[in-house]
């Protein structure tokens, strides 16, 4: 339970000082845990460094203040702590495989690497303990489209794409939003939903609509990403539900999840 709480709370601290000069020693003097102990959980239970997982984060919102072109690319650089316009694009583009300057030429979706809540419960090892994106944000947008239907990805066989290397889970995981958000309508909101998974809210109420998107998203099965000169076929599988109309994140959450099991039978 102790493990637990320190990892939450250093997830929380990073949120709250994003736009701040933080550094990993910040965080572990803040839970009052040695470096390498934090550095250890970070790896166990999110499979990332603490430098990594500060940086995915900057760059997620990063892409949200270019979409909303909120401010210029310089002021966004320096919001999230880049001391330059190059070391930010290039931190940027490892995220985006894209320029900041070209991203909105591509990109809609801009939430590759949400915040993430945990759920655990006394007994649980850290690493199963239930994570949760965080939500929150599109709140207003779930109830505006209660009883509308979700498709939800999850991509297959990931794991053996990871194990070749960390760059080429990175590469399937921005391909897959990448291929739903080609499919997608504008007025449709895409979410990273867990590890490899995600859900497309259609705003649609007819089934067959529905249907016909999923299997414009599913014909791309089989297609290969190249990384390092080598062609790694991405597939997905895709589960339909919707959002209910006594709209509670648990239960959603849960939802979405359970169709994508169910797709996988």
């Amino acid at each position: 339970m102790k493990k637990f709480i320190i990892l939450t709370e250093s997830i929380d601290f990073i949120e709250r000082n994003l736009c701040e000069p933080i550094t990993r020693k910040d965080i572990s003097n803040h839970c009052y845990v040695a470096l390498s102990t934090l550095e250890k959980l970070f790896r166990y239970a999110l499979g990332t460094s603490i430098k990594s997982y500060i940086s995915r984060r900057r760059m997620t919102q990063a892409a949200k203040d270019i979409a909303n072109e909120s401010s210029s690319i310089t002021d966004i650089a320096m919001k999230y702590q880049y001391s330059s316009i190059e070391v930010f694009s290039r931190a940027f583009k490892r995220v985006w495989n894209v320029k900041p300057s070209e991203f909105t030429e591509k990109w809609r979706f801009t939430g590759i690497f949400p915040k993430i809540n945990y759920e655990f419960k006394e007994g649980d090892d850290l690493y199963m303990a239930r994570k949760r994106v965080d939500m929150s944000e599109a709140y207003d947008y779930f109830r505006e489209h209660k009883g509308s239907y979700v498709l939800c990805f999850d991509i297959q066989n990931l794991i053996a794409v990871n194990d070749i290397s960390k760059k080429a889970g990175d590469l399937a995981i921005l391909e897959t939003a990448s291929r739903i958000e080609k499919s997608a309508d504008d007025s449709m909101l895409l979410m990273r939903i867990g590890g490899d998974e995600f859900a497309l809210i259609t705003g649609l109420y007819d089934y067959e609509a529905v249907k016909d998107l999923s299997e414009k998203v599913m014909s791309k099965n089989g297609e290969t990403i190249n990384f390092d000169g080598e062609d790694l076929p991405l597939s997905l599988w895709c589960g339909i539900t919707k959002i209910p109309e006594s709209l509670r994140y648990n239960e959603f959450f849960t939802d979405m999840h359970e169709a994508i099991s169910v797709s996988k039978q």
